[in-house]
């Protein structure tokens, strides 16, 4: 089992952020949310989670000190668990990290973007490439041994060389863990209302993928395999709690734009829906096409036997994808199939 919990504080809405997240919370409106999400943790069944995820927001505007007791109280975290907590660079500070490790928290994501000035401040980042890199080292300093930084791909200006530039200054930092996103234009963000104004070109497809062909590159030159779509580490230190959640695992959701699955049961901000039990199936099965070990039918015979029927139809319609060069030996993305994963993974979702 794993949790999630979400803090949906920030500094300020990004350019391109549609995330249930909002800025200009006051202190007291904090503290509230982390006493509300202390008293969800404490009337959880005992159990020793095997990855925790703060996510976010800015888990760290809050204080986080009745969560963690709540979590030690329930017996909910172990020397084993993986603990992750997303931080914004601008919440690097002595106070915060020691608030952390005393917390339990094992593992950092440190939410950079960018490593050009320019790119940053059109984004909407309140820090600077310099700042970032120096909020990496001090978390560096201050012991945690994994910790990995995100980045945006297929900003609008972004040239090949500022690219080039961010990916090798990235890796020059001795990260554990990559994570690098295409832009996606979502709707009604400033990144929108701006595109839709004519005052901001988008990168077209091409340009966009030849970024993600250069992170790739220059990653894998460093050391990092590609394990998910979007998603860069050294070996053993890939994310547990995302591949818990692509290996079809369940997970707790608590607090305002969480998600949830706990057998047929999903949740969204605290709303409960039901989903049938071959639904459940499909959904869990499928998403493991995002990873590097691929899809294995045999796995899905095993593990999901209401499955069993669907197995020829989609043997047939992943050899297709195969002789196409989306796929692989034994069902794994090529990079070509990376670029058009949605689309290949719709036909399973029918």
């Amino acid at each position: 089992m794993n949790l999630y919990v979400h803090f949906p504080f920030c500094r300020v809405k990004c350019a391109y952020c549609a995330l249930h997240s909002s800025a200009g919370s006051t202190p007291a409106a904090r503290r509230e949310y982390c006493v509300r999400i202390a008293s969800e943790i404490a009337a959880l069944q005992p159990c020793v989670f095997s990855t925790i995820y703060f996510g976010g927001g800015s888990p760290a505007l809050c204080d986080l000190v009745p969560v963690f007791d709540a979590i030690r109280e329930r017996g909910l975290a172990s020397a084993e668990t993986e603990f992750t907590v997303e931080l914004h660079p601008l919440d690097v500070c002595h106070d915060v990290l020691d608030m952390l490790k005393r917390g339990g928290v094992n593992r950092i994501s440190l939410g950079v973007q960018s490593l050009d000035d320019d790119t940053l401040k059109s984004m909407g980042r309140l820090h600077t490439a310099s700042e970032a890199e120096a909020a990496f080292r001090f978390v560096r300093a201050a012991g945690f041994v994994n910790a990995g930084i995100d980045l945006i791909a297929g900003w609008p200006g972004t040239t090949d060389e500022s690219w080039r530039s961010t990916m090798k200054r990235a890796t020059a930092l001795g990260l554990d863990h990559c994570s690098v996103y295409s832009l996606i234009r979502e709707p009604k963000t400033r990144l929108d209302l701006a595109v839709r104004r004519g005052k901001v070109l988008l990168p077209s497809d091409d340009e966009a993928l030849a970024q993600i062909d250069v992170a790739r590159e220059v990653l894998a030159d460093a050391g990092f395999s590609r394990y998910e779509i979007s998603n860069y580490a050294r070996p053993g230190r890939e994310c547990r709690h995302n591949l818990a959640v692509w290996r079809g695992e369940d997970y707790i959701g608590i607090g305002e734009g969480a998600h949830g699955r706990v057998g047929l049961v999903r949740t969204e901000s605290g709303v409960e829906t039901t989903v049938t039990p071959e639904e459940d199936a499909v959904e869990r099965a499928i998403f493991a096409l995002r990873t590097s070990e691929g899809l294995s039918l045999e796995r899905i015979a095993r593990m999901w036997p209401i499955l069993v029927p669907r197995i020829p139809a989609w043997r047939e319609t992943l050899e297709f994808f195969k002789r196409q060069g989306l796929l692989q030996d034994a069902y794994r993305l090529t990079p070509r199939g990376t670029e058009v994963c949605d689309s290949i993974l719709s036909d399973f979702l029918v």
